[in-house]
């Protein structure tokens, strides 16, 4: 759980980025319509978590500038 806090973070400075957190469970909603993602885990999976953030920063949906 000590990634959450990041993952807020990133998530909070992006509008097409939605973060959901229910019943231990964390998912990131990314993009629109058909084309939207879904990136979910457990709250306390601080790896898959990180992982996330990677994609987030990095990857395949990193923020278009």
């Amino acid at each position: 759980m000590k990634q959450l806090g990041n993952l807020a973070i990133i998530c909070a400075q992006r509008q097409s980025v939605l973060l959901h957190i229910q019943d231990g469970m964390v998912s990131v909603f990314v993009g629109e319509g058909p084309d939207r993602d879904v990136l979910s885990t457990r709250w306390e999976n601080d790896a898959e978590i990180s992982r996330i953030i990677y994609e987030l920063n990095f990857g395949k949906h990193k923020a278009q500038r």
